[in-house]
């Protein structure tokens, strides 16, 4: 197979997405140096409404709807993502292709007076866009004002300065990628936040049946980061996940296994289940299922249920 002489990339034109279309495209230079790589920048639905919280307007799909067209009408051969942004369901005629290494895949705490979650006072507001992040808060901060924060990173850091918030918690791999790692006062552990599936991960998306374009991004594909990825996607998938469903999954690999950890929450954080199970990194899809259908055991059904109905 002859390698393209041109590869466009889609890409969202928010600075963090910018820079990981850019990390791609020169990566994707160093491997094919006779190919002319460049990024096709756009706006997308999701970045163009602000006023609502993300679970309203219709998901994380509005971030990427407008990439695939573009891809679909071959004016780009792939589309590069925050894998926490991709749908769990991949949209039909669409596959993921690779999934890059993984940046530090924890949630941030950001603040200008507080050293941590633990030092602040009682009605302290707290900002955040995610349910996942909210219900976890409520759980265990129940004395916090969680603040609906959206935009996209510059603005929700702006807000803070502006002091409309007192802390707001943003995902590690954003502000590590953006040259912005002195604004973090603290990187939560999975214990205190559970990760997002897929969050600090890059993943490829091409049309499907490109092979000319697998070909070329095959390269980028990280195994270990796959893995986990993939059995974080499983779980969240087999539990119906999306952006209005607060639910964490996060995997590592430790010791040649793969040891996953999961949970799903109301949004006010009075109900959670959680569980984790350690397996074969190769059955990473069949163990995200699985821990999924052990936290239906324990009483998730009745959580989504509600969820549902909210």
């Amino acid at each position: 197979m002859s390698a393209p002489s041109k590869i466009i990339i889609a890409s969202r034109e928010s600075r963090l997405a910018m820079w990981q279309a850019i990390h791609v495209q020169g990566r994707l230079a160093g491997l094919n140096p006779g190919a002319e790589v460049t990024i096709l920048g756009m706006t997308t639905k999701g970045d163009q409404i602000l006023d609502r919280p993300l679970a309203e307007i219709g998901g994380k799909g509005l971030f990427i709807k407008e990439l695939e067209v573009a891809m679909q009408e071959g004016r780009a051969h792939l589309a590069v993502h925050s894998m926490k942004d991709v749908p769990m369901v991949m949209p039909e005629g669409f596959v993921l292709a690779a999934i890059s290494a993984r940046e530090n895949p924890r949630d941030a705490f950001v603040s200008n007076r507080y050293a941590g979650l633990d030092e602040l006072p009682a009605g302290a507001v707290v900002g955040t866009s995610s349910l996942r992040r909210e219900a976890l808060l409520r759980a265990r901060y129940p004395q916090l004002t969680i603040k609906s924060l959206r935009g996209n990173l510059d603005t929700r850091l702006r807000k803070l300065d502006a002091g409309e918030y007192d802390a707001i918690i943003l995902a590690a791999a954003g502000l590590i990628r953006l040259g912005l790692k002195e604004r973090i006062k603290a990187i939560l552990t999975p214990e205190q936040s559970l990760p997002a599936p897929g969050q600090g991960a890059l993943g490829i998306e091409l049309v499907e049946g490109d092979a000319a374009m697998a070909a070329v991004v095959a390269p980028l594909n990280d195994p270990e980061t796959a893995h986990c990825v993939k059995a974080e996607r499983a779980f969240s998938r087999a539990l119906g996940g999306s952006c209005q469903v607060p639910l964490g999954g996060y995997a590592v690999i430790e010791g040649g296994q793969l040891w996953l950890r999961g949970f799903v929450a109301t949004a006010d954080g009075k109900e959670m289940v959680a569980g984790e199970l350690r397996g074969d990194p190769a059955a990473d899809e069949a163990l995200g299922r699985q821990l999924a259908e052990m936290l239906r055991e324990r009483g998730a059904d009745a959580i989504l249920k509600k969820l549902a109905h909210g």
